[in-house]
Parts: structure tokens; C-alpha cells; sequence
């Protein structure tokens, strides 16, 4: 067996909210974390010490909720997929795995993808024959015929069909489900305000995937596919936009007030396509969203986890930060932002017990960054090195988007 190696830094964030060590290290032992603390208090046995110095921050592997892997994050992702065969795909699916951990992302949750290829990815990263973070996957997400992301192949119809879809998913090797609770922007013809299926179908698909222990997430962009989705007991609530018939997006107080009550995590997937978006409409986000959302959300006692759609149209996955620096700008702070990207992150997938925080027993996924992310989101940019699962990694691509170069309002501001 290989022995230990420490990694100091002059400031260590462990994934639990606000605690900060200084001259601080994390002893790795194979795939594990076999020590955090103090660097004078440092085990005899700690193996080689690796220094990045005392402006260097290291912190738990980053996690993603929402990505898609097959989408390339172009002008045209559904495009370029649909015109690819598999082989070009599972290349196009192999390249975004690499442009997260480039970012730092050490788990994601790929909730998406055509012919059980999200399941050759995800054992290709566990046999070690490519890189990429840990993966959670739903095959083709469960759709009405016709409905949102139907092309992705998870057209079910009547409670009986959709629970056979269920089952086909777990047979196949989905690890989550995922429901399209309403109509998409990505699918002509869908609507974005209307639910998709009906209450029935809803109930029986979440209580087929939690008989076999899979948690599902919704995506639910309109209030009635919210509430649907919040009534039937699916485990996240994803876009979470309250977008109504005429294309404006109007929380409404009650379903938050739900969905508090009820524990259900919310990734509102604040991404790199919202900029292009709203240049493309000359309007502000503030124009678009309720300003300060987030931190109302959190303020009401909604668990919000960050989830950036990475693939979707103008959001490439190396693209992560972006998304941080929003959700910050969209009322949360630094720490609660870092606190959804990491710890709530990993419970929000049943991985508490796994990844998320840097402590004894945990899987290590770990990063190291320069400067000081609790003082400002846009040091987690500058990632020096990635450890996933034990594995070191050196990023191959860089994030060249900036929030505050796109959006006029609101604007990210640093602690």
C-alpha cells in the first residue's frame, strides 16, 4: 500500500458552515481522508507533505445536482446531440465529465441522457479508464409522449407505464429518477407553465422509485408541475422558476411555504445560459426573477443546493462558478453559497455520509484553489489541483465567464 500524503494549506474550509482552520492540512490515505486539523497537531504518520502555500485554500470536491453530459453547452446542444451517433456522443459526454472536474466539481448528478450512455460514462470513471467526478445518473428522464426532452428516449404513459418506467430505469442502472413534472424550453411545443402529467402518475412515480430506495427529482418549471411535484413527495424540485403562461416568473408564497414544510431540496440551476439569455431579451435578471429569491427562500427554511444545467444552450460544465457567483448575487452569501455547493449538496443525494465535507472516513474529494472563497466566489476559479476519490487530477480547461460580465442586475458582490 502506498503511504498517506498530507496536503497544507494556510487556510482549510472542512464543508461545515463557517468553520475556517488556519495553517491547516488534509492527510489522504489511498482513497480516503485519514486526518483534518491544525498543522501542529499533525499525526507522526502523515506520509510526504505537499505545500500550496499560505495563500491557498483547500476545501471539499465541488458538487453539481444538475448537469447533462450529452449537451455540449454550444448555441445548439440539442442540435449537435441529435445529429451525433453514440460514439460521438459518449466522446462529447467524456469531454464535459473533464470540463467539471477542470472546475472542481468532484460529484454530479447527470439528469439526462440518450440510450443509457450516462451509465457507460459512469462505469468508464469507475474503472479508471477516463476522469471525471463521481457520477449519479437517471438515463432518460420519465416524459409524457411528446413532452419535455422526449427525444432523450422516456416517453410513459398512465400510472401502470410509468411505473414499468421506473423499473426499466433501475434495471438499467439509473441510480436517481428523474420526472419532467412540466414542458421544457429546450422542446418546442411543450409548456414550460403546465404540468405534464397528472397527480396519479406523479404519486406512482415516486413511490415506485422509493420503494427501491431512488430518490427523483423534478424538473418544474410552472406552479401547478411545482405543486404536482411538491404533492407527490419527489425529493428535489429542479428550475423552480414559477414561470406563468405569459413567460414571467412569479414565486408564489404558499408553494414556499410548501415546499419549507415539506424538506424538499430546490436547485434553481442559476447558470452560464441566463446571461446570453437575457442579452438576447435586453432585459436585467432582476426584470425576469423576483430579486433577492434566493435569500427569501432560504429565509422561509427552503434547502437550496446548487445545480447549474450545465450542457443546456451557452452553459458549457466548466463553466461552474458562474452559477455560484449568481446564486450569491441572487441574495445568498459566500458561505451559504460554498454550504449548497458542498455539505448540502452531498445530503441532497443521499451522499452525506460519503463526500461533501473534509472529514475522517470520507471519500477524498478535494480541491485546491488560490485565494479565499469565503471573501470571494470567483477565487474557486483558479483551481491549482483536484482530488477525486483519491486521484489527482490538473485541470485541463478553464472558465473565461464571468456573472458580472454578463448580467447588469444583480450583480455578485464579494464579502
Amino acid at each position: 500500500m502506498s503511504a498517506p500524503t498530507t496536503h497544507r494549506a494556510g487556510r482549510v474550509l472542512t464543508g461545515t458552515p463557517g468553520e475556517e482552520l488556519r495553517d491547516a492540512a488534509v492527510v489522504i490515505d489511498g482513497t480516503t481522508i485519514a486526518w483534518v486539523g491544525p498543522v501542529a497537531d499533525l499525526p507522526a504518520e502523515h506520509g510526504a507533505v505537499v505545500d500550496h502555500g499560505d495563500d491557498a485554500t483547500i476545501l471539499p470536491g465541488l458538487i453539481d445536482t444538475h448537469v447533462h453530459l450529452a449537451f455540449d453547452g454550444s448555441a445548439k446542444p440539442v442540435e449537435v446531440m441529435l445529429a451525433a451517433d453514440d460514439l460521438e456522443r459518449y466522446t462529447i459526454m467524456l469531454r464535459s465529465a473533464r470540463e467539471l472536474l477542470s472546475a472542481g466539481v468532484t460529484t454530479a448528478r447527470d439528469l439526462g441522457a440518450p440510450g443509457l450512455l450516462d451509465v457507460r460514462v459512469k462505469q468508464a470513471i469507475n474503472a479508471g479508464s477516463a476522469r471525471g467526478p463521481r457520477l449519479l445518473v437517471v438515463n432518460a428522464p420519465i416524459t409524457v409522449t411528446g413532452g419535455h426532452c422526449y427525444f432523450l428516449g422516456g416517453e410513459a404513459e398512465t400510472v401502470d407505464g410509468v411505473i414499468q418506467a421506473v423499473r426499466r430505469a433501475r434495471r438499467d442502472g439509473a441510480d436517481h429518477i428523474k420526472i419532467m413534472s412540466t414542458g421544457g424550453n429546450m422542446t418546442p411545443g411543450t409548456l414550460p407553465a403546465k404540468a405534464q402529467f397528472t397527480p396519479e402518475e406523479m404519486q406512482a412515480i415516486v413511490d415506485a422509485a422509493h420503494h427501491y430506495g431512488m430518490r427523483v427529482a423534478a424538473h418544474c418549471h410552472g406552479t401547478p408541475g411545482i405543486r404536482n411535484a411538491i404533492n407527490a413527495g419527489v425529493d428535489s424540485l429542479e428550475h423552480y422558476a414559477f414561470t406563468q403562461a405569459d413567460g414571467t416568473n412569479r414565486p408564489d408564497a404558499e408553494v414556499i411555504a410548501m415546499t419549507a414544510q415539506s424538506g424538499q431540496y430546490v436547485c434553481r440551476t442559476v447558470c452560464a445560459a441566463l446571461g446570453t439569455f437575457l442579452t438576447y431579451i435586453d432585459k436585467t435578471a432582476d426584470e425576469v426573477f423576483e430579486p433577492g429569491l434566493n435569500r427569501r427562500l432560504l429565509d422561509a427554511g427552503v434547502k437550496v443546493v446548487a445545480g447549474t444545467d450545465a450542457g443546456i444552450d451557452n452553459a458549457p460544465h466548466v463553466e461552474y462558478v458562474y452559477g455560484l457567483a449568481g446564486m450569491a448575487a441572487f441574495g445568498m452569501t459566500n458561505d451559504e453559497v460554498l454550504h449548497s455547493a458542498t455539505a448540502l449538496a452531498a445530503e441532497s443525494l443521499g451522499l452525506e455520509g460519503v463526500t461533501g465535507r473534509l472529514a475522517a472516513g470520507l471519500d477524498a474529494d478535494v480541491i485546491v484553489v488560490r485565494g479565499n472563497p469565503r471573501a470571494d466566489l470567483e477565487a474557486l476559479r483558479d483551481v491549482e489541483l483536484v482530488i477525486a476519490r483519491g486521484e489527482e487530477y490538473r485541470p485541463e480547461f478553464r472558465s473565461r465567464r464571468r456573472w458580472n460580465d454578463e448580467v447588469s442586475q444583480p450583480q455578485y458582490v464579494p464579502a
